[in-house]
């Protein structure tokens, strides 16, 4: 059986407070065909020394973008899983290879068929920056289907550990883990799409073509760890940033609201940001002095993130 190479980019960035992510438009011929994919393309040793070189190349010829920070994800390769490039149609096996990309490009123009969409309409779950429980819909969803099985107990408490009504509970890094969930209770499209059940009337978000939606989980997940571990937001960030921006690009991504002064003494003791001596006065308050990311710092930690106090 021949096997056919996919790599997949999760783009990633941050535009007024909040993430999203870099999609591709997509056709749609019927009401319940997904609207977006991820840019991908297929991997031709002969013609592309490197995935990463690879990547970069699909990224900017169908979106027009050119990412910077990138890493490599996972590898996806379920024996059932469709394509969305014309070129592998009636390929035997497609195992796709997603990576984590981060850009801090600022222009949201329109080019192509590609267009920024938050994380949000794909995951309206992981965001609990608002005054309403993000994750209430859903229970009553999982609970009916924790009750429709011979194994109640173990879903009931895979239900209680990933979606827990009690936002002390919530653990923000396992978006993937979630996703998974909600597919094996039938509440995603893309469930429905490949198993042909479930319940429509689940509020899970836009579905996305392929397993698209699962490799942005798989992004967003490794993402919100690495937050917490290594300097990565600082490759989402303008040159010049006041505290407030960085802390409300963090609440962003990881969908939780930060403790400010906590916040802001853990950024203090990490040394990673240096004041410009330079207010701001546009911010619709009090002026705001500008800070910039000391790259230099990093070489003294190089493991050191950023911590993500909650308010």
């Amino acid at each position: 059986m021949a096997l056919t190479i996919e790599l997949s980019a999760v783009v990633v960035t941050v535009k007024d407070n909040e993430a999203f992510v870099l999609c591709r438009n997509l056709p749609r011929h019927a009401p319940n065909d997904p609207a977006h994919a991820l840019p991908s393309g297929l991997f031709v040793p002969r013609s592309q020394r490197t995935f990463d070189l690879a990547l970069r190349a699909f990224v900017r010829e169908q979106t027009g973008f050119d990412i910077g920070y990138v890493e490599q994800l996972y590898s996806f390769g379920d024996l059932d899983r469709e394509t969305v490039l014309p070129e592998a149609q009636g390929a035997d096996h497609i195992v796709s290879i997603g990576y984590l990309a981060l850009t801090a490009n600022r222009d949201f123009q329109a080019r192509f068929d590609a267009s920024w969409v938050p994380f949000k309409a794909f995951f309206p779950w992981e965001d609990w920056r608002g005054d309403i429980n993000p994750v209430k819909g859903l229970r009553k969803c999982l609970d009916a289907w924790c009750q429709d099985g011979d194994d109640r107990v173990t879903r009931q408490r895979r239900v209680e550990t990933l979606f827990p009504e009690d936002f002390d509970h919530w653990n923000e890094e396992r978006v993937l883990d979630r996703y998974e969930l909600l597919y094996s209770a039938g509440l995603i499209g893309e469930a429905r799409r490949v198993k042909g059940d479930g319940s429509p009337d689940a509020p899970t978000g836009q579905p996305m073509a392929s397993d698209h939606r699962r490799i942005a989980a798989t992004g967003l997940s490794r993402l919100r760890g690495k937050l917490k571990y290594r300097p990565v937001i600082f490759e989402l960030m303008p040159e010049r940033f006041t505290l407030l921006e960085l802390q409300r690009s963090l609440e962003a991504l990881s969908g939780v609201k930060l403790h400010k002064q906590n916040f802001r003494r853990a950024l203090e003791r990490t040394g990673f940001v240096q004041p410009l001596g330079v207010m701001r006065d546009d911010t619709g308050g009090r002026p705001a002095e500008l800070y910039r990311y000391d790259r230099e710092q990093f070489r003294f930690s190089p493991s050191l993130g950023l911590s993500l106090p909650r308010a």
